[in-house]
């Protein structure tokens, strides 16, 4: 079975984003183990919101959403979506039922790209396979944290750290389920 992986960005204080959406803290530097990464995925989950984020800035980026980032089947999970751009998929319904066929399907591991209430969701139906932090040496203060409030511990193992010249550590870690 394909492994489901949150890749994402977040803050030393554990947020993904600054309390107006930004995302301006991420350092954009160098690849930090981005390139070697899409090599293990070629599918994407991505919630309504993130996926309209990253609309607006393929829209002013040659149709580039993500810097460097291979054409990768998009799954998009919304409730409220009509449609969705050529190629990509729209889930609206039964969506855990979806990602569970999704991830049986044959194939590499998804990226679970963003999303607060997808990421949420997949985790309390024990979906989410790994972790894969890319921690920022910053403390916003505020903003949107990753992880919501859980009514029972999860335990992790750390599979892998790297630490860059910059502050930033990149951790990956398996869910025990």
């Amino acid at each position: 079975m394909r492994k489901l992986i949150l890749g994402l960005a977040i803050t030393l204080d554990g947020y993904i984003e600054g309390p107006n959406g930004e995302y301006d803290w991420c350092f954009t530097d160098q690849d930090y183990g981005l390139n070697e990464f899409f090599t293990r995925v070629d599918s994407i989950f991505i919630g309504r919101k993130s996926y309209e984020i990253a609309q607006k800035h393929a829209d002013s980026n040659n149709g580039e959403s993500i810097p460097g980032m291979p054409v990768m089947k998009e799954y998009v999970f919304s409730r409220t979506l009509k449609s969705v751009k050529e190629g990509a998929v729209l889930i609206s319904e039964d969506s855990m039922t979806e990602a569970r066929k999704i991830k049986e399907q044959s194939g590499k591991d998804i990226w679970l790209f963003g999303g607060a209430s997808l990421t949420d969701a997949l985790f309390k139906e024990g979906l989410v396979d790994e972790l894969w932090l890319s921690v920022h040496p910053i403390l916003l203060g505020s903003g949107k944290a990753l992880f919501r409030e859980k009514e029972s511990h999860t335990k992790i193992t750390l599979l892998e750290s790297k630490a860059y010249e910059t502050g930033l550590v990149s951790l990956r870690y398996s869910i025990d389920n």
